[in-house]
């Protein structure tokens, strides 16, 4: 387990209207990363990080993560008209692995950390990035548009309960049964590829598309989490909270 405790809400001072000083508190937030490549993905992204020329920085390859989400979602709509566009779609997403992983990795080796710009450009970044990914899936015929917009509504669902429990519990969580965003994207490349060779798969004597099945897989884990992780911390809040008050 990779637990890195970051000032993900850090403490704000601002000028009031009558000259006094209106102090912001925000928790602390404590990174817990448990995903299957957790330990292999720090190490090589310390070794990039450390090999970055010194005119990058991290805002760079925020900018540059993503420039390749939305490239991958336009790589996909093109796909419905030429299918080696697939091909194009997982190189996109490897740069976006590139720039969206290496960004915080770098500013933490070189102490240039802005905890609070930090946490809220990347997480606005990944909504604007979700919905040109899904809609790229969704108009490249390889999917149906309701199972990608199944896919977008989930993980926004999803996202609103991680930033919700960020700030009440000063815990940060990137992944859920060893699956993070790193996994998430070879699992899609994976799929990507596979749409070249099979995208359309038999169960139960019926024909559907893979990326109708794996989608709606992927909406009924997030579901999954979603429901188990909005009831856990649910209680959690109400049985510290009610100790503090009884």
């Amino acid at each position: 387990m990779a637990l890195q405790e970051i000032s993900a809400f850090s403490k704000l001072e601002r000028q009031t209207a009558d000259g006094g000083r209106d102090e912001l508190s925000f928790a602390p937030a404590e990174r817990i990363q448990q995903s299957f490549v957790a330990a292999a993905e720090k190490k090589a992204l310390l070794w990039l990080a450390a090999r970055t020329p010194a005119w990058i920085n991290s805002d760079h390859l925020t900018a540059l993560g993503f420039a390749g989400n939305i490239a991958a979602g336009v790589c996909y709509a093109l796909a419905a008209r030429e299918p080696m566009m697939l091909l194009g779609a997982v190189a996109c997403l490897a740069i976006n692995w590139l720039g969206d992983s290496l960004d915080g990795t770098l500013a933490r080796v070189r102490s240039q950390q802005r905890p609070r710009y930090g946490f809220y450009v990347d997480h606005v970044i990944d909504t604007f990035s979700a919905f040109f990914l899904m809609g790229g899936l969704a108009l490249s015929g390889y999917v149906h548009p309701a199972v990608a917009m199944g896919m977008l509504v989930a993980f926004l669902m999803l996202s609103v309960e991680v930033y919700l429990a960020s700030y009440t519990l000063k815990t940060f969580r990137l992944s859920y049964a060893k699956f993070g965003p790193t996994e998430i994207r070879i699992l899609l490349a994976i799929g990507s590829l596979a749409l070249l060779f099979r995208p359309v798969i038999h169960l139960f004597g019926r024909a559907y598309l893979l990326f109708d099945v794996g989608g709606v897989i992927a909406v009924g884990g997030m579901a999954s989490i979603l429901t188990l992780s909005a009831i856990r911390h649910t209680l959690q809040l109400y049985r510290e909270e009610r100790r503090q008050c009884g």
